[in-house]
């Protein structure tokens, strides 16, 4: 799955650096239909947001290339893509600003740290689409089939070692706009965390702050695939 987000990692001959210049595209009101010869399913045609989803051959390349080298590597195309292709120019910064923080290879948190961050703000901004995605992510980075699953229902009586827990009370600090005073520092610094480490923890947990009220105004809806995936062992990214 996290192939998708491979993708948009600086250096990659992908069509990233076009996707932040090129230009808009007119939009149309009818969902992408990626083989127009095939008859639908009852999936493919429910609606996925309160907005429509544009044709393909009225969006920007750019965009269109990306949608479908992501689809072309994991098998499906997460229904974020194809609502936030509503709006081109939003679509470049979001996936942008998810790059500069998602994929970043400095600091001290892993891949699963950051999807359980993910995790566990979104649960708290109730944001369906985002746990139900990130929690799948987060399976398949830690190999761990069950942790999220906690995290979803109880993060304070979840099996989170004490680095994470500090991590989350940290993320979910920010998220809530609480006071954050010099005690959450310290309360990091104790598990190996500095301050350029806090300052990960929170954009991570601020940016999908924001991207959970957008899902949640616009009522994206996850793609079915994603409540299987890292389930089993034989699932890898």
């Amino acid at each position: 799955m996290a192939l998708l987000f491979r993708l948009l990692r600086p250096g990659l001959s992908s069509c990233v650096p076009r996707l932040l210049t090129n230009g808009l595209g007119t939009l149309s009101t009818v969902k992408v239909t990626t083989h127009p010869n095939e008859t639908p399913s009852e999936e493919a045609t429910k609606a996925i947001s309160r907005y429509p989803v544009p044709y393909k051959k009225d969006l920007p390349f750019d965009i269109v290339e990306l949608m479908e080298e992501v689809e072309k590597k994991t098998g499906f195309l997460p229904n974020v893509f194809k609502v936030l292709a509503h709006r081109p120019g939003e679509f470049r910064a979001f996936f942008a600003y998810y790059n500069a923080i998602i994929n970043k290879e400095t600091g001290h948190l892993s891949k699963a740290d950051k999807e359980l961050i993910i995790v566990a703000t979104s649960v708290s901004n109730r944001c369906p689409y985002c746990v139900i995605a990130h929690s799948a992510l987060h399976r398949i980075y830690s190999k761990n089939a069950i942790l999220a699953d906690q995290v979803i229902v109880n993060w304070k009586k979840a099996d989170l070692s004490p680095r994470e827990l500090a991590m989350l009370e940290f993320a979910l600090a920010v998220s809530r706009a609480d006071d954050i005073t010099e005690e959450h520092f310290k309360k990091l610094e104790l598990q190996g965390f500095d301050r350029e480490d806090a300052w990960d923890i929170a954009s991570i947990s601020a940016f999908f702050s924001m991207s959970n009220r957008i899902a949640h105004f616009i009522d994206l809806i996850p793609n079915k695939e994603f409540y299987s995936l890292g389930r089993t062992n034989d699932q890898d990214l």
